[in-house]
């Protein structure tokens, strides 16, 4: 489905030239990789989603520490510790639904900056936890914090970057989050829970005081009428000795022609919700692999399978695969293109989930099931297992699968999912479209992450792991007849595209 965007005649598609832009557009880009100043405000808003991948994940060795807790007001049960684990999500989609407001109205750097104040609350409110409320409390608000992030930081990152290195810089928020979640399974290594909720305030206040000296997206400036100052921004961004003017001009030009506030009827329109649709079911079907779940009870996961090595090793072993996947993704994006890595990540992560699934039903048991989240059950449901013992090299299946499947999620589905978000939504709907995006995708995490325990103890573990790779096969399928390459084109050239109709990638 690459050819609509691989160039064609006709006045429609002048902003799809096979050959690079005139001298003034090449020059800016050979003025952005000389300046650094864009990676810095790349780097600057990023941290967000470091605090997000490290909350988000803050269970996986609290729950088992707070389920042998000697104080009573802290000891969790199987129905709280899902709650502990699951209320984040919620408090993402409450954040995803308030950035379709304070995206346009704040604009995306003030609202990332404005994260800060709920995620430093949450972390505050855990570390001093007394009963369960604060710890229920704080995980909403650090939820919250993730969830406005995850719909701001993309549509920033995407807005600064330049075509020819915006793949790898769309990934850099993926990247960060990974980098956050294994900052954490390290750190549980080192620290009692407590402390680990302190040191989660460190990324936050950095996060601010950077952002604090970084510019807005030139692109919201442009929309607020705001032309000198967007000019400026992006002379910043891309330096002193680089011609803006071409660029300038082009986003000038998207945004005159997206001046007015979007209305009912244009949303109808194809070009409006086509890419709308692809967006908003690409973050449906991601949630649907299985990552979520996977990420918030790894830990306990590995407890109630037999595995060859203690449980907090594997999870910070799985978090340094996926930080090293999220890399190469990173890395190969702008080489490879976005769809082939799709292809890629979607076959690993059903053949991950495939094996984990007949791991499980036919596998052996562990001798010493961890019982903290219920999951005991489920690795012995319905089966008659031969008992594993502790030296056994099939116990190391559990860990190698759950290693390609996070290599797979990390490599494609997981970055490029947010970096296709921020590059088709259209400029009017972008504010609101990623935060509605965000809203879909963590309603959707939180019903898989609530229900995962239910399904675990009423089937067996390996039931939702089958469910998982048979949405993997239908990834595949959706890459194929709906996803369009968006390698080397701007934002106004892919905006461009859905504009002139000429090709639904949905029928």
């Amino acid at each position: 489905m690459q050819e609509p965007l691989l160039g064609a005649e006709g006045r429609d598609y002048d902003t799809f030239p096979e050959k690079p832009p005139p001298s003034p557009g090449e020059r800016t880009r050979v003025g952005v990789l000389q300046n650094k100043r864009v990676f810095l405000a790349t780097f600057a808003a990023v941290l967000g989603n470091f605090s997000f991948g490290y909350a988000l994940v803050y269970t996986s060795p609290v729950i088992p520490a707070l389920e042998h807790s000697s104080d009573p007001n802290l000891n969790l049960s199987k129905t709280q510790a899902s709650w502990f684990g699951s209320v984040f999500t919620l408090g993402a989609a409450a954040g995803g639904l308030s950035a379709m407001v304070l995206n346009d109205l704040l604009g995306r750097k003030l609202s990332i900056m404005f994260s800060a104040v709920p995620s430093a609350a949450g972390y505050a409110l855990m570390a001093g936890a007394h009963g369960l409320w604060m710890l229920l409390l704080g995980r909403m608000l650090t939820g919250f914090a993730g969830g406005l992030t995850a719909a701001c930081i993309p549509v920033y990152v995407s807005e600064i970057a330049p075509p020819s290195v915006r793949g790898a810089l769309g990934a850099t928020p993926q990247l960060m989050a990974v980098f956050g979640s294994l900052s954490l399974y390290a750190l549980g290594l080192l620290l009692p829970w407590r402390w680990l909720a302190v040191a989660g305030e460190g990324p936050v206040l950095i996060m601010v005081l950077l952002l604090s000296c970084m510019p807005n997206s030139p692109r919201f400036l442009l929309s607020k009428g705001r032309g000198t100052e967007a000019l400026q921004a992006l002379a910043w961004l891309r330096g002193a000795d680089a011609d803006t003017h071409w660029e300038f001009e082009q986003i000038q030009d998207t945004v005159q022609r997206q001046s007015s506030r979007l209305s009912w009827a244009e949303a109808r329109d194809p070009h409006m919700y086509r890419p709308i649709a692809i967006a908003l079911l690409m973050r449906f079907l991601q949630q649907l692999t299985g990552i979520t779940p996977i990420l918030v009870y790894l830990q306990p996961i590995f407890g109630s399978t037999a595995v060859l090595l203690p449980p907090k090793d594997d999870a910070a072993i799985v978090g340094a695969v996926r930080l090293l996947s999220v890399l190469i993704a990173a890395l190969t994006m702008d080489l490879a293109g976005r769809k082939a890595l799709l292809f890629v990540s979607a076959a690993g992560m059903f053949a991950a989930n495939l094996t984990l699934g007949l791991y499980v039903h036919f596998g052996p048991k562990s001798l010493a099931p961890n019982s903290t989240v219920g999951l005991e059950h489920a690795a012995l449901a319905g089966t008659e297992q031969p008992l594993a013992t502790p030296t056994s090299y099939l116990t190391l299946v559990p860990l190698l699968a759950t290693m390609l499947f996070i290599m797979g999620y990390a490599m494609g589905w997981g970055p490029i999912t947010w970096l296709l978000m921020s590059e088709i939504l259209p400029l009017r709907a972008r504010g609101v479209a990623s935060g509605l995006c965000v809203l879909v995708s963590w309603l959707t995490a939180f019903a898989l992450t609530k229900s995962f325990l239910l399904v675990t103890n009423a089937f067996g573990l390996q039931a939702p792991f089958f469910f998982f790779a048979a949405v993997c096969l239908v990834n595949l399928a959706f890459t194929g007849f709906c996803v369009p390459e968006t390698k080397g084109r701007s934002l106004e050239q892919i905006e461009s595209f859905f504009r002139t109709g000429r090709r639904s990638f949905l029928r």
